[in-house]
């Protein structure tokens, strides 16, 4: 039986989007070929443009691949979902898919086309993420503040296109007044929303950030955090000076620069936890495959079958 809420997303959104009907004239269009069923149609994979409402910020490339592999032997199990956008098509839902087709070099994608407009086509994609595919509490925040900011909509209204509570969605946008090297945390799965909220009722910014950084290397739990938070024996909670802090904002830098380096370098998440004493890196890998791929290219020699 499925849950309420994923019962209210899904009657949601019947009210925001209405398939469009293909024209007479789309069997002859360079930008699609014969319909598949009403509202379906087989359309070129390059007149297909990302939307600029999509909430996810980041597609790890070994997910990509291990989609792109699972649709070159399985074949794509749901379309993705897209508006007319002039002589081309605007992604609505359906983004990692796309781009594994691109992966795999083929020609033409399903994809079902829809009439929205820019406030449904943003909710629609949203609710696609938050259904199917695991926004992190970041880009889930940032798709609530795009909604709200970019198409003039209350917290009320927003949660309500989304199937989610006011308090839901207020609670959310509170994560991004958050610092950024906090919400990388967050985005990373490092902090979890519980340290989040704890991290939030911390005023001073300096304090906050030490503590946050204390949480993972010391792999603390919410309510030791609470108790922290709470005290005034966190290390370093003093107002620390000016200088002090433009060296901690290009030490931020520096880090999510060789953080970028890695990922980009190694084809795998990363994540680097920097502090002036002590530090780590931590590699993300997806199965025994992508770990010896990994030993390979740090140039370690191919260890036995883990």
């Amino acid at each position: 039986m499925a849950s309420p809420q994923k019962s209210r997303l899904g009657r949601g959104l019947g009210g925001l989007i209405s398939a469009a009907k293909p024209p007479a004239t789309q069997a002859a269009s360079p930008a699609a070929h014969a319909p598949l069923s009403p509202g379906y149609l087989e359309i070129q994979v390059g007149l297909v443009e990302p939307s600029p409402y999509q909430a996810r910020r980041e597609i790890a490339p070994e997910q990509l691949t291990e989609l792109a592999e699972s649709i070159r032997s399985e074949g794509l199990l749901q379309p993705i979902v897209v508006r007319r956008h002039g002589e081309k098509y605007q992604l609505i839902a359906g983004e990692r898919r796309w781009r594994a087709f691109q992966q795999l070099k083929l020609k033409s994608i399903p994809a079902r086309i829809v009439e929205a407009s820019d406030a449904s086509a943003a909710s629609i994609g949203l609710i696609e993420n938050l259904q199917r595919e695991g926004l992190n509490a970041i880009e889930e925040a940032q798709g609530f503040a795009s909604l709200v900011r970019d198409f003039d909509l209350t917290q009320e209204t927003a949660a309500e296109r989304v199937g989610k509570s006011r308090a839901a969605v207020a609670n959310s946008l509170r994560l991004l007044s958050l610092d950024a090297e906090i919400q990388g945390y967050i985005a990373k799965n490092l902090l979890s929303v519980g340290h989040a909220k704890v991290l939030l009722g911390v005023e001073d910014t300096a304090a906050r950030t030490v503590l946050a950084r204390r949480v993972i290397e010391e792999g603390l739990s919410v309510r030791v955090t609470e108790k922290l938070g709470k005290s005034a024996k966190v290390p370093g909670s003093a107002k620390a000076p000016t200088r002090n802090k433009v060296l901690a904002s290009r030490d931020a830098a520096a880090v999510d620069s060789i953080q970028k380096r890695l990922t980009s370098h190694l084809g795998a998440r990363v994540a680097v936890i920097h502090t002036p004493k002590k530090g780590r890196i931590v590699i993300e890998y997806r199965g025994n495959e992508d770990l010896q791929r990994l030993l390979e290219k740090l140039g370690l020699e191919p260890s036995d079958p883990v």
